[in-house]
């Protein structure tokens, strides 16, 4: 049935997009009736007309992945009146921002023009801005599929959405960066692994998918920042957070406790390091997870005029993974390690380097 439908709209478009074609600043020259002359054609120049360009269009990439995209997308809007985007994961489950639905029960799913149904928002995460709506989808409407890997950047992407309400909106750009940290609505977090991308972004898109030209959903986009700036929340933590919100509500997220900063050149300099590489532990606080497991720097010392802190661990890799940085430490807990895991810490302690086990707990509810 899918198919058979977007053969239709595939038809339907090309015939609507073929009706204004004499519109196309394309369109070959043609007689001025009034003067009785004819413009030449340059010379070697292919004559095409206007059903040639409209066809070519219709069957641009970004029309194709439109096609197959666009209808599992829906305009999400609370009774508070606040709408966003959202896009359906499994047959009964669209997923949508935190700050889209915030603390609303019900929100209405806008499927097309004629079409739409209240859903039970089942669950929602502020700390990676992820919500999950409970709805009856049309029986024709196709869960996207999550990409696998993390896309590269210079990827063409496309995002679909309603901004400021004008649902069934496309807009398109490439992959600007990846492994971005951006703010959630909760405000003691950082969401890891975001995807920058230029692709306009405004306010409606929030909850909508950004994907690939193949259909695949590389993120959920949750801001933009700017003139050609915007973020997207990463399939990979797509694929954790949402699973728990449909099971039970809630996620629950790991938590070392520890603060901590990227060992540079100055940092390694003033502890004897014989790299500047990992994370060095600032401060570890008696009541989190980290504490007794992980040593904190005992000091701070300036080097060239700047304050260093002295003393503490560095981190140099979690279970065989290089940590390079504060961004891999915050990316690493949060796409494979789960609360209670116990993870195999290599540290550079005491002049040396050895393996240390490391027991990871739940970051702490939010306060109301």
């Amino acid at each position: 049935m899918k198919s058979t439908r977007r053969r239709l709209l595939g038809a339907l478009a090309t015939a609507a997009t073929a009706s204004v074609a004499g519109c196309s600043s394309d369109s070959p020259p043609t007689a001025d009736s009034s003067e009785g002359t004819t413009t030449a054609q340059p010379e070697g120049k292919p004559v095409r007309d206007a059903s040639e360009t409209t066809t070519a269009d219709a069957d641009s990439v970004y029309t194709r992945v439109y096609r197959e995209t666009s209808d599992s997308v829906a305009l999400i809007r609370t009774p508070r009146g606040s709408q966003g985007s959202g896009f359906l994961y499994d047959e009964r489950h669209f997923v949508t921002n935190y700050h889209v639905v915030g603390e609303a029960d019900r929100v209405s799913v806008q499927f097309d023009d004629t079409r739409s149904r209240v859903g039970r928002v089942v669950g929602r995460d502020p700390r990676s801005d992820l919500a999950v709506v409970e709805v009856d989808a049309p029986e024709e409407v196709a869960p996207l599929d999550l990409l696998d890997s993390e896309p590269v950047i210079g990827t063409r992407v496309a995002v679909v959405g309603s901004p400021y309400g004008l649902r069934g909106s496309l807009t398109s750009g490439i992959v600007s960066g990846v492994d971005r940290q951006v703010p959630s609505p909760a405000g003691d977090y950082k969401i890891p692994n975001a995807i920058q991308t230029d692709a306009p972004v405004n306010p409606g898109n929030s909850g909508g998918p950004l994907v690939n030209l193949s259909g695949e959903v590389l993120g959920v986009v949750n801001s933009g920042g700017g003139d050609n700036i915007a973020f997207a929340i990463s399939a990979p933590l797509v694929r954790r957070v949402v699973p728990a919100l449909v099971a039970d509500g809630e996620y629950d997220h790991p938590y070392l406790g520890a603060q901590t900063t990227t060992v540079t050149e100055l940092v390694a300099r003033a502890n004897d390091f014989p790299t500047a590489e990992g994370v060095l532990v600032v401060n570890v606080p008696s009541d989190v997870p980290a504490a007794g497991q992980l040593r904190p720097c005992t000091r701070v010392e300036r080097v060239e005029g700047f304050r260093v802190p002295v003393g503490g661990d560095a981190l140099l890799a979690i279970d065989g993974t290089a940590i390079r940085s504060d961004k891999d430490l915050h990316a690493y807990l949060a796409l494979e390690a789960s609360p209670d895991d116990t993870l195999s810490v290599r540290v550079r302690r005491d002049g040396g380097v050895t393996t240390v086990p490391v027991e990871i707990g739940e970051r702490p509810a939010l306060v109301a």
